[in-house]
């Protein structure tokens, strides 16, 4: 990622210097202007390097984030709001300083609706906390991109992950949000209605929008009950391509899988050192189903036979919940277990997405690509709706090592988009793929800069992500 895609324009001192006097003033102890909590607010995920901002507000109602947006629009000072951190394209850095609003605090559960399905929480509630609160009443919430992030951290990416081709992603799964605009008042987006024609759809442009047109201060999400029976279990296969024909066959067969990951054998290896696995290091799906006793016994025996006809060894699955627990676990370590590989190296995590009957055939390529460079690397994928994940380890200190994983990069997005796929499927623009996104939509983005204009005149909102607005 060139570091110039993230600039927006000069730092406001003057505007920055007033605000903060104005935030000390008001929130006292609550607003913090350390070096160490404002390191804190920055992106260290990847390598993308961290930019500061000025000052960090935790804010513990929608009162506080409309007065501090206020406060900054008045005087054209940045505000960027941070959930949990874990986003991996830059979206939390202050490229030119401005306030972090830390959303901890926002973190209760204001309404569950079990009859209909739903319940409201503040934006600082994390997916952990909703599931284990919602546990008693027989309803989970599906979305899981590992991490255990926030909800509004989570909608304002449009996060998906593991359970994503059963359950879908946050844009099928946010019914509703409150946000704060660029001028620092409050709207509603929708009602709890399951469906409506009423106006346009402001829920779908703020879910995904990074933060850039509004913050967001509750959210109106669809629930789930807890399936009777869930199974879990593992298959190795003698190459990615023909795991990836089992997945392509599994889903084009109807069964309702409600998860089905592919992990590469250099991942394969890097979970069973991590995590005491000894798994065979091989292509291998990891695959969840969810239903009633006869259901899951059902479709576990499809994919059984799915897998053999494309060369898959045995589906070994299991309804233990520890042993469940411990095979999603190892997957949800996936990130840290190839980190382990080579501790002193620096990491990269990127993402594209492609139609299903084009996955066997993009990570194949993308594997190729890897090993004709050289190139220290793992694949992990949700490959149920076509998204696979690359972590490439290399040496930041070293310019040829960055440019060498930057070109990949390049080569990847590339690689996806002529399959008509997408330059990420769930890590979002951010600053690291800035540079994509007119690749992949062109005069798309132009009608996204006037929205922008329009909703954020003075670019005050997280700016320097998704796009570049000179």
């Amino acid at each position: 990622m060139a570091l110039e895609d993230a600039r927006v324009g000069r730092r406001n001192e003057a505007g920055i210097a007033a605000v903060i006097g104005i935030l000390k003033q008001a929130f006292g102890e609550r607003f913090q202007t350390g070096v160490a909590y404002r390191a804190q607010h920055a992106h260290t995920t990847t390598y993308i390097p961290a930019q500061f901002p000025d000052g960090v507000l935790f804010v513990e109602g929608a009162d506080d984030v409309k007065a501090a947006v206020r406060t900054c629009a008045e005087h054209k000072v940045p505000v960027i709001a941070f959930g949990t951190g874990s986003s991996l394209e830059g979206q939390v850095n202050a490229p030119n300083g401005g306030i972090s609003l830390d959303f901890s605090r926002m973190n209760r559960i204001l309404e569950v609706n079990a009859e209909d399905l739903d319940c409201t929480v503040e934006p600082g509630v994390t997916r952990e906390q909703l599931n284990t609160y919602l546990r008693d009443t027989g309803l989970f919430f599906p979305i899981d991109p590992g991490a255990n992030a926030s909800i509004g951290g989570m909608a304002s990416t449009r996060a998906s992950g593991t359970n994503a081709v059963r359950y879908g992603t946050m844009k099928e799964n946010v019914l509703a949000v409150t946000a704060v605009t660029a001028k620092g008042e409050e709207i509603r987006t929708a009602r709890r209605a399951r469906k409506s024609s009423a106006g346009y759809d402001l829920t779908r442009l703020l879910v995904g929008a990074e933060g850039t047109l509004g913050i967001l201060t509750s959210i109106t999400l669809k629930l789930q009950g807890i399936p009777q029976k869930i199974v879990g279990g593992v298959c190795g296969f003698p190459s990615v391509k023909a795991a990836c024909d089992a997945v392509i066959m599994t889903i084009q067969m109807g069964v309702p899988v409600a998860r089905i990951e592919i992990l590469d054998a250099a991942q394969i290896k890097a979970c069973n050192n991590y995590s005491g696995l000894s798994y065979d290091e091989r292509p291998t799906l990891f695959l969840e189903f969810h239903g009633s006793d006869e259901t899951v016994a059902l479709q576990s025996a499809q994919f059984g036979e799915i897998a053999a006809e494309c060369g898959g060894g045995e589906f070994l699955w299991t309804a233990n919940a520890e042993e469940r627990t411990k095979l999603w676990k190892a997957r949800h370590d996936a990130y840290w277990a190839s980190r382990a590989l080579a501790p002193t190296l620096a990491a990269l995590s990127t993402d594209v997405c492609v139609p299903i009957s084009r996955l066997a055939d993009c990570v194949s390529e993308t594997q190729a690509d890897l090993e004709a460079h050289g190139l220290l690397a793992t694949i992990v994928g949700h490959a149920g709706d076509g998204n696979f994940h690359v972590l490439l380890l290399f040496d930041d200190t070293a310019a040829d090592s960055v440019a060498g994983i930057e070109a990949f990069v390049s080569r990847l997005t590339a690689r996806a988009l002529a399959m008509d796929g997408t330059c990420t499927g769930e890590h979002g623009i951010g600053q690291g793929k800035i540079g994509f996104l007119e690749q992949e939509l062109g005069g798309a983005v132009d009608l996204m800069r006037q929205l922008k204009a329009s909703l954020d005149p003075d670019n005050i909102l997280n700016p320097g992500k998704i796009f570049r607005m000179g």
